[in-house]
C-alpha cells in the first residue's frame, strides 16, 4: 500500500485550473483517467482546448491535428495553419505587474515590471534587426541567469529568430561544441560572472570561442565595460545595443524553430535539439496551468543556469501571469562556520515564492546540514515544491514534508531536454504518494514496456510514449539531423518514443523512475536500476556524494559503488557493511555492490548530472569521447586506477 503524504482539499476539485479545464471540456474532475484517455485519444481536440483555456495570443487556424498513419509519431502535425510568437505570449498582460525578480548569492534583489521588460526587449530587438537578424537566424548566449539573458532570449524570439544559450562557466570547447554547430550570427556574452563568492573573468575564453565561430558578426557584452576583445566581430555593450522603438512580434508557424538545446554529450558531440515555438508554448502552458496550478500573481523559481531546459521551462511561467525569479550564483555558500544553505530560502521568503524548483542533490545537502527551511523561513505563500534532474528517494519525500512544509504539493517531475517538458509530474487534485511521481502528463501516452513491447504495471521496463505530442523535437540540427533523431528515440521501437529511462507504473496511475537505461546494471543478467542504491546512500551522514556503475568481470558484471565521504569519516569495514545492509534492505540482495571505493570526487556533466558511463569507460581503460561535456573531467583519473583488491 502506497503511503499518502498529502491530499488535496475538496475545494481543489472546483477551484483548481485542472478542475476548471476538466469541467469546461465535459469531464468530471475526479475522473482523471477518463480525461487523460481523451487527451491522447483525440489529440487535436485536447491541444486546441489547451490553446483556448490558456487564451494563447495568435491564430490557431482551422485544423487542430493532421495524423500520418504511416508515421504517426514522426509524421503527424499539430495546428499546421497556426501563427504565433512565443515572446508575444510571454510578454502579455498588465504592464504594471512584476514580471521578473532578479536575485543573486550576494543578496541583490530587484523587481522588474512587465512594462520595463517589454521596453528592454524592444530595444534589443531593434539591435538584432539592425544586425541583420530575421526569421530562422540563430542568436546565442553565454550568459548568467540575469535579466540581460532573458531580454536577449525574448528579443530573439520576437523577431522570429532562434535562441540557444550556454552558461558562462562552460569551457571554450564545450561552448563551441554547442553554439558552433548552429551558425550563430549574434552572440550575447558575459565576460565576467560571480559564483560561490569568487569572481571569474572569461574574456580570454570568449576570444578563443569567437576565433572558432567565424559566423558571429556581432558580439554584445553584458556587465561592466571590459578590455576590448581581439575578434573580427563588431563588439558593443548591451546597454548600447539597439535603440528605442515599438515592440513588435513576427508571428511564425507552429513548427517554426524557437530554441536549440543540447544533450549532455558524454558519448560524442552534444546533439543539437531543435524545439518548435508552438510545441514549447502549449506544453509549458499545460504543465504550468493544469499540473502546476499556476495562477496570475504567483511567483515561480527554479535553481538553474541558462543552459538547462528548466530555465526555458521556468520563464514560460510569464505566459500564465506569474512572476519568475532569476537567481544567479551558488545555492549554498561556504562561511567561516561551514556551509550556508540559506540563499535560496532567503530569496524565496522575500519574493513570496509560490512554486519552488530544486533537485534531489540540493535536498540531500540540506538534510545533511540539518537545515530546516520551514522552521527558519516564512514560507506561507509556498504551494508547490518541485524537483527534477534525478529520481527523488522515498526518504526525501518524508524529509520535505517534515522540514519544509506539510501543507503543499511536492511534485517529483521527470521528462527531459528532448521534450522540453515532463512525461510524469504533479497534480493539484491527486494525493502525493511517497517516492512516486504523481501522474502521467495530459496529452502524453506514457507507458512502461517490457522486452515483449507490452505495457506492464508493477514491473520495471522502458519508459515510452506511444502517441505524438507537440513538444517532440522538430529535428536535430545539422547534417543527417532527421536520421540521427530517429536513431536516438525510435530505433528500439518503430514509431514509439523510447525515452531511455527505466521506470515502473503503479496501480494508482503514478510512476517510479529507477534510473537511465544506459546506466542500468545487469549483474547475473538481471536488469536493475540505480535509483534504489542512491536512495540508500543518501541516508548516511558519512556520505557526501556517490556514484554507482557496472564493471565487467569474467563474462558478467559486478556493481561498483564509489563514495565521496564527508570530512572526518573513513571507509571502514563497519561502514561498508552498514551501506551494504541498507541497500539490501531498501532495494534487494541483487543491488548490493560487490565493491565499494572511497573517492575524492564524483564526475558530473555541465548540466549537473552524474556520469556513470564515463567512470565505467575510464575504469576499463578506454577514452571518454567528449571530455568537454564534463564539469570536472580531471577527477576521472582517479577512476582509472581503482584497485579491486583494495575495495571495501
Amino acid at each position: 500500500m502506497s503511503s499518502v503524504l498529502w491530499t488535496p482539499a475538496p475545494a481543489a476539485f472546483q477551484s483548481s485550473n485542472l478542475a476548471r479545464f476538466s469541467t469546461a471540456n465535459g469531464f468530471d474532475p475526479r475522473d482523471y483517467d477518463t480525461l487523460h484517455r481523451w487527451s491522447i485519444g483525440d489529440p487535436g481536440a485536447f491541444w486546441r482546448a489547451v490553446w483556448d483555456f490558456a487564451e494563447v495570443v495568435g491564430d490557431p487556424g482551422a485544423i487542430s491535428f493532421l495524423r500520418d498513419d504511416n508515421a504517426p509519431m514522426t509524421g503527424s502535425r499539430f495546428l499546421p495553419e497556426a501563427k504565433l510568437n512565443l515572446a508575444e505570449n510571454l510578454l502579455r498582460g498588465d504592464g504594471e505587474r512584476v514580471a521578473v525578480i532578479e536575485a543573486d548569492e550576494g543578496g541583490h534583489f530587484q523587481a522588474i515590471t512587465l512594462a520595463e521588460l517589454r521596453r528592454l526587449v524592444a530595444r534589443t530587438a531593434d539591435g538584432l534587426r539592425a544586425a541583420g537578424i530575421g526569421k530562422g537566424d540563430c542568436v546565442g548566449g553565454i550568459l548568467a541567469n540575469r535579466v540581460e539573458g532573458l531580454v536577449a532570449l525574448l528579443a530573439t524570439l520576437s523577431v522570429g529568430a532562434v535562441w540557444s544559450s550556454c552558461s558562462p562557466d562552460f569551457g571554450a570547447a564545450a561552448i563551441v561544441d554547442r553554439l558552433g554547430q548552429i551558425g550563430v550570427k549574434v552572440l550575447f556574452a558575459a565576460p565576467r560572472y560571480r559564483y560561490a563568492g569568487k569572481d571569474h573573468d572569461i574574456s580570454g575564453r570568449l576570444a578563443e570561442i569567437l576565433a572558432a565561430m567565424p559566423t558571429v558578426t556581432a558580439l554584445v557584452l553584458t556587465g561592466e565595460p571590459s578590455a576590448k576583445l581581439d575578434c573580427a566581430a563588431d563588439c558593443v555593450s548591451f546597454d548600447d545595443f539597439g535603440g528605442d522603438g515599438p515592440l513588435t512580434f513576427e508571428r511564425v508557424p507552429f513548427d517554426h524553430p524557437a530554441y536549440v538545446l543540447y544533450t549532455s554529450g558524454t558519448t560524442g558531440a552534444p546533439k543539437a535539439i531543435v524545439h518548435r515555438a508552438g510545441g514549447v508554448l502549449l506544453q509549458h502552458l499545460k504543465e504550468h496551468l493544469l499540473h502546476g496550478d499556476v495562477r496570475p500573481g504567483d511567483v515561480m523559481s527554479w535553481y538553474t543556469n541558462t543552459a538547462w531546459m528548466m530555465y526555458h521551462w521556468l520563464i514560460s511561467g510569464l505566459a500564465c501571469g506569474a512572476s519568475v525569479v532569476l537567481y544567479d550564483g551558488a545555492p549554498i555558500l561556504k562561511s567561516a562556520d561551514g556551509l550556508d544553505p540559506s540563499p535560496l530560502w532567503t530569496m524565496a521568503e522575500r519574493a513570496r515564492v509560490t512554486h519552488f524548483g530544486t533537485s534531489p542533490k540540493y535536498l540531500a545537502t540540506l538534510a545533511a546540514e540539518n537545515y530546516a527551511p520551514g522552521r527558519l523561513h516564512n514560507l506561507s505563500p509556498l504551494r508547490s515544491l518541485l524537483s527534477a534532474g534525478a529520481p527523488v528517494s522515498p526518504a526525501q519525500f518524508d524529509w520535505v514534508y517534515e522540514h519544509v512544509k506539510r501543507d503543499m504539493i511536492f511534485a517529483s517531475i521527470s521528462g527531459g531536454t528532448e521534450i522540453i517538458g515532463c512525461f510524469l509530474l504533479g497534480s493539484p487534485i491527486h494525493p502525493v504518494r511517497r517516492g512516486e511521481l504523481t501522474v502521467k502528463g495530459l496529452g502524453l501516452a506514457v507507458a512502461v514496456m517490457d522486452e515483449r513491447n507490452a505495457p506492464v504495471i508493477g514491473r520495471q521496463g522502458d519508459l515510452v510514449c506511444t502517441e505524438p505530442f507537440p513538444s517532440m523535437p522538430l529535428a536535430f540540427w545539422g547534417k543527417d539531423g532527421d536520421e540521427r533523431y530517429h536513431a536516438t528515440y525510435f530505433a528500439t521501437r518503430h514509431e514509439i518514443w523510447t525515452h531511455g529511462d527505466v521506470a515502473e507504473m503503479t496501480a494508482y496511475g503514478s510512476g517510479v523512475i529507477h534510473g537511465r537505461s544506459d546506466t542500468t546494471l545487469k549483474p547475473g543478467g538481471v536488469r536493475i536500476g540505480t535509483a534504489e542504491i542512491y536512495a540508500a546512500c543518501e541516508n548516511f551522514a558519512e556520505i557526501e556524494d556517490c556514484l554507482v556503475f557496472g564493471a565487467p568481470v569474467e563474462g558478467d558484471e559486478e556493481i561498483v559503488l564509489c563514495v565521496k565521504l564527508n570530512d572526518g569519516y573513513a571507509l571502514t569495514p563497519e561502514l561498508a557493511a552498514q551501506i551494504r545492509g541498507a541497500i539490501r534492505e531498501g532495494a534487494s540482495p541483487r543491488h548490493v555492490p560487490h565493491r565499494i571505493h572511497a573517492v575524492q570526487a564524483v564526475p558530473y556533466t555541465l548540466n549537473g548530472k552524474r556520469v556513470e558511463g564515463a567512470a565505467r569507460t575510464t575504469l576499463e581503460g578506454k577514452p571518454v569521447k567528449n571530455m568537454a561535456s564534463l564539469a570536472n573531467p580531471a577527477c576521472l583519473e582517479e577512476y582509472r586506477t581503482l584497485d579491486r583488491s583494495k575495495a571495501a
